[in-house]
């Protein structure tokens, strides 16, 4: 078992702004498939039709905020899959170093 105290846990807030960003976009797409799926199937409006998808997009946009809110705060917690980001920091921070080594090398060569 990885120790979680190599790993920070997005905050409340960031897990909400995320949900808040995915519906966004998510229902949007609702809202233009609803569109075009009642105004090809019926002899509605476009006043009506409007109507409808509006209806479908709001339940959508406040059920599936929720729901993904849950779902983010539970992932949050599981630490499965977390372990590369600390290798991927140690790699990332070798390198670094490698890289600063041959700077002053060459610097203290040129002196």
């Amino acid at each position: 078992m990885i120790k979680s105290k190599y790993f920070k846990k997005d905050s409340p807030t960031r897990s909400i702004l995320k949900a808040i960003s995915w519906r966004v976009i998510a229902s949007s797409a609702t809202f233009v498939i609803s569109y075009v799926v009642v105004k090809q199937s019926t002899n509605k409006s476009d006043a009506e039709v409007l109507r409808f998808a509006t209806a479908i997009a709001s339940v959508d946009v406040i059920a599936k905020l929720i729901l993904y809110y849950f779902h983010e705060r539970l992932w949050t917690n599981i630490y499965w899959g977390k372990y590369w980001s600390k290798k991927a920091w140690r790699k990332k921070y070798r390198k670094m170093h490698k890289m600063i080594e041959k700077v002053q090398k060459s610097q203290s060569d040129n002196s």
